[in-house]
């Protein structure tokens, strides 16, 4: 059994039932829609594909949306030229569409921000330049030169931008997301914890109450860090943007600190990007690839994310095998039984996971009708694997998430806690949950189904 979490991207060449299929039963557990490409009616159709399939396979599989958000990308450039070290050329807000001389982007009231010395990034940082003279043109030296193309990215990662997080098609994919049901909305450069905010108050406004995941790939929200955490459901760390904004140098070490953050305000986190970037057009992955997975493992990350690997790449299911083998290779030397605190709604759950350690106990059962204290016994990262027995399948998916968690859909036939345990030991055995003779930890509540309640802890002989 692996615990931490596998998170694949769809795209064009895993968007068919037989591979979806492949992919769940090979340990994917969420999967990410990616609203910068397609439209409502392609991601509709594969939100429906994924929840076919995953009933089929008898998984409570979760989906993912992610926000195209603020994008920052050049004007269209109407034939594609290189530019080399040491040359220059302008910034004009005023035009159409770049040229060779001059360019411009889609938000020019960024240009106003720009001052002598700003850096400006292209192309994920392949081409950079360095901003020489300011006015109603913006002089610029090219320091490292490369090919100039239709809307490439466009970075600057000195200066606090003062654009909306959240843009109009942004909305409108979230009321999809809302209508659709989808599990988590991953909030795409996020500055501070006000843009965190700001959506989750759109989405409530809206009749919704889907947690918002805060990607992490702003120099600015490095420094706001704590409240962004704070303020959102859950955090992904997304090193691609991250790392044109950021020296790169400096990448593993902030991802570390994102997830000890998360980790101990108990708040999930996705370590993503590139993981197995190799793997679009190669069979097998590098070395560095896989300790790069084994590393945010061990670390503590929730969930490692797949992007290109299964959305593009020629080898999807290959991709997810080779990461489900590290992932389960490294946890055999993971730190369990993590010492955090213990007290108030975290006591049972923490007595829960110490009762597990100390008597060899693998499987412990949580009784939980929104899920939270499944995911307060997985705060502690016990060995034993976590059962969250669930009556709603919308908590199953948002589960789906949280380390070390397997959700249960619980078939309710008694509303007391003895009926509820032994509904549960019957079915178990039916489905091969449970072992018979095998000992098990119990969590749960009295009276049953209140939420708030958990106060009850058992060991119980199946």
């Amino acid at each position: 059994m692996k615990r931490t979490k596998i998170v694949a991207t769809l795209g064009p060449v895993s968007s068919n039932e037989d591979i979806i299929k492949n992919l769940i039963l090979e340990g994917v557990d969420l999967f990410r829609l990616n609203f910068s490409h397609g439209d409502h009616g392609s991601h509709l159709e594969s939100l429906e594909k994924i929840r076919r399939v995953s009933a089929k396979c008898g998984r409570y599989v979760g989906v993912l949306q992610d926000l195209g958000g603020p994008k920052i990308r050049l004007l269209e450039v109407e034939e594609p030229f290189e530019i080399h070290s040491g040359e220059r050329i302008f910034f004009n807000k005023n035009i159409k569409a770049c040229t060779r001389d001059e360019l411009n982007i889609n938000h020019p009231e960024i240009l106003d921000q720009l001052k002598v010395g700003s850096r400006v990034y292209i192309a994920d940082g392949l081409v950079r330049l360095e901003i020489e003279d300011v006015g109603d043109r913006i002089l610029a030296k090219v320091l490292v030169g490369g090919r100039i193309s239709s809307k490439k990215g466009v970075n600057f990662p000195n200066i606090k931008l003062n654009i909306p997080s959240i843009t109009e098609k942004d909305r409108q994919d979230v009321l999809f997301a809302i209508e659709h049901g989808l599990d988590y909305i991953a909030m795409s450069f996020v500055k501070r914890a006000e843009d965190v905010k700001e959506l989750k108050e759109f989405i409530f406004s809206k009749g919704g109450s889907i947690p918002v995941i805060a990607k992490i790939e702003k120099h600015e929200a490095i420094e706001d860090i704590d409240n962004i955490i704070d303020t959102a459901d859950g955090v992904m760390v997304a090193r691609g943007d991250l790392g044109v904004e950021i020296d790169l140098e400096r990448v593993p070490v902030i991802q570390k600190m994102i997830i000890a953050k998360a980790n101990e305000k108990n708040k999930p986190v996705i370590t993503a990007t590139q993981m197995l970037n190799s793997m679009v057009s190669l069979p097998r992955p590098t070395r560095a690839e896989v300790s790069d997975i084994a590393n945010a493992v061990l670390d503590g990350t929730d969930a490692v994310m797949l992007s290109d690997e299964t959305a593009a790449g020629a080898y999807p299911v290959e991709s997810v095998k080779v990461m489900k083998r590290t992932i389960i290779e490294t946890e055999t030397i993971y730190e369990y039984h993590r010492a955090r605190r213990a007290t108030g709604e975290y006591a049972i759950p923490y007595s829960g996971t110490e009762l597990a350690k100390n008597t060899k106990i693998d499987k412990i059962v949580v009784f939980t009708s929104t899920g939270a204290s499944a995911i307060r016994t997985s705060y502690f990262r016990p060995k034993s694997k976590i059962i969250a027995n669930v009556t709603d399948i919308n908590v199953a998916r948002k589960l789906s998430l949280i380390w070390g968690i397997e959700p249960n859909m619980l078939v309710l036939k008694s509303d007391d806690s003895e009926g509820l345990v032994a509904d549960f030991l019957e079915k178990g055995l039916e489905d091969g949950i449970l072992q018979k003779g095998e000992k098990i930890i119990i969590i749960m509540g009295y009276p049953a189904g209140v939420p708030g309640t958990t106060n009850l802890l058992r060991i119980l002989e199946v």
